[in-house]
């Protein structure tokens, strides 16, 4: 006789909780920390690291970079930078029609670490293949890893998904916090190469918890939602094989002739970061398929992709101009200690960190009490306080114009400060208009839209390095300066008619 008693079998490791959340959420938050803990380590010796020639024999100091100039590697910077937000795009595709989210994610990660692996490797041609393929895994890695945060999340109006994105955003904070200190201060007063060894420690961390926890992920995220034909897949290959047969073809006359320098290489991805953007978005525009609002929708959508990319194009350089100040300008002794160069990264995602309850905390209130500004005058402050915040620069910046003049690094801190705010004012809404605002049809490649606002930025930043125009001239400075704070007025001007387009969406 068969016992009425049956034992339960266990829940899924997916459908357990911790603190109330799947505990997927711990899984892809320690995976995002060990991501982003790699690459702003990584991206805050970058600069440093180019621009660094040999050992100094009389000090025995540490050179062993490659040497650039300012100019060239600021602009490899913003190339670099532009390629990781370019990369969301096909990322997001690649999640879409090919591996499923979890796997490109996986694919990502080793990606991302081989790169660091290749960094850590001395000399030019190292250098460049472990960049490259930093930028692309990164890329592949964004796009996807969002997404499977909110496949953890069976309901679209589940409560607990805005906390869990929130508790997400904090483990991206806590890497970029912690990685200047740990990488960025190891690569700089010991060796450049083993920063960029602990860099790639720090993805190869994020990948094991990534497989080694993989049962806890929603089954959704192995999935491919909209799998390629086998005609696609065929389409696809083939225009790729001949986009690279065309690439060989061209670098291989440009090198037999003896006349291929870094610039060949950076020129074309430059150009296509701005013609990308615009191309997507004249496509999307000129869609049939969108209805009458949709269209005046990104209409008005257009404006606020302009304001970012100008706002990207001054704030980016944090890592690039403002960091190769701080390392020849600045005074930075503290208590008797030399602040390290690198730290100085830290102070964004730490001010992050301190402010943005505060901004979220402000902006409630101020709803409650019908004065909350609308997104059209968020991006303008924005814009004039992140114009305002190279007006700032361009102080410290006259005092040591043609001279060894050092100025206390309290300016660089304030200008990180101002930067921060102004990222408050216009990234976390940015992201929220763009999911607003987005057509139908659009709706999940509009993200990736949204970051080509960063390439696009990046890239007028990377074209100038490009012509050797000194980035960290007063006047440049000033120039962009007037720039970025004329822009936020002229938003503000045209709020209305904005706002209009808008379709009283706020």
């Amino acid at each position: 006789m068969a016992s009425s008693l049956t034992t339960a079998s266990p829940s899924p490791a997916h459908e357990k909780t911790v603190l109330g959340h799947p505990i997927g959420l711990a899984t892809l938050f320690m995976t995002e920390m060990w991501e982003r803990f790699s690459y702003y380590g990584m991206r805050a010796l970058l600069v440093l690291y180019l621009v660094s020639g040999g050992v100094d024999a009389a000090t025995g100091s540490q050179g062993g970079g490659l040497g650039f100039t300012a100019a060239t590697a600021t602009a490899i910077y913003s190339v670099y930078v532009a390629m990781v937000y370019l990369m969301a795009m096909p990322g997001g595709w690649f999640g879409d029609r090919v591996w499923g989210a979890r796997k490109t994610v996986a694919i990502a990660s080793f990606v991302i670490m081989a790169g660091h692996v290749a960094l850590a490797v001395p000399g030019q041609l190292a250098f460049f293949v472990g960049l490259l393929l930093v930028a692309v895994g990164s890329g592949l890695l964004k796009a996807n890893i969002s997404t499977m945060v909110g496949h953890l999340y069976k309901d679209a109006d589940d409560p607990r998904r805005d906390s869990g994105f929130t508790i997400f955003y904090i483990g991206i904070n806590v890497g970029a916090l912690l990685a200047p200190i740990g990488i960025g201060m190891v690569g700089e007063l010991v060796n450049w190469h083993l920063g960029f060894a602990l860099a790639a420690v720090g993805m190869g961390i994020g990948l094991a918890v990534f497989l080694l926890a993989g049962r806890t992920l929603s089954p959704k995220s192995s999935l491919v939602p909209n799998p390629l034909s086998a005609a696609e897949r065929k389409a696809v290959i083939t225009k790729a094989l001949a986009v690279l047969a065309v690439v060989a073809v061209f670098y291989g006359a440009v090198v037999a002739a003896d006349m291929f320098t870094i610039k060949w290489a950076l020129y074309p991805i430059t150009i296509a970061g701005l013609i990308i953007p615009v191309a997507v978005l004249t496509r999307i525009k000129r869609d049939k398929d969108l209805t009458a609002g949709e269209q005046t929708r990104m209409s008005a959508y257009i404006w606020f992709f302009v304001a970012a990319a100008v706002f990207w194009m001054i704030y980016d350089q944090g890592g690039s101009t403002l960091s190769l100040f701080g390392d020849k300008n600045s005074e930075r002794a503290l208590l008797g200690w030399e602040v390290p160069t690198t730290i100085f990264q830290s102070l964004n995602p730490l001010f992050v960190v301190a402010l943005a309850p505060v901004f979220a905390a402000a902006w409630v209130a101020m709803a409650r009490r019908n004065r909350e500004p609308s997104t059209i005058v968020k991006f303008s402050v924005a814009l004039i306080i992140v114009g305002a915040s190279f007006f700032v620069f361009a102080i410290p910046l006259s005092q040591t114009a043609g001279n060894d003049t050092k100025v206390t690094m309290w300016w660089l801190v304030l200008i990180f400060l101002m930067h921060t705010i102004a990222e408050l004012c216009l990234s976390p809404v940015g992201l929220s208009v763009t999911t607003k605002m987005a057509p139908q049809k659009y709706g999940s490649q509009m993200m990736g839209v949204w970051f080509l606002a960063v390439t696009a930025g990046d890239c007028i930043t990377g074209l100038l390095g490009l012509a050797e125009v000194q980035l960290n001239g007063v006047g440049v400075i000033l120039f962009q300066a007037f720039a970025a704070v004329l822009a936020g007025v002229a938003i503000f001007m045209y709020r209305k008619k904005v706002n209009a387009l808008m379709g009283g969406m706020n």
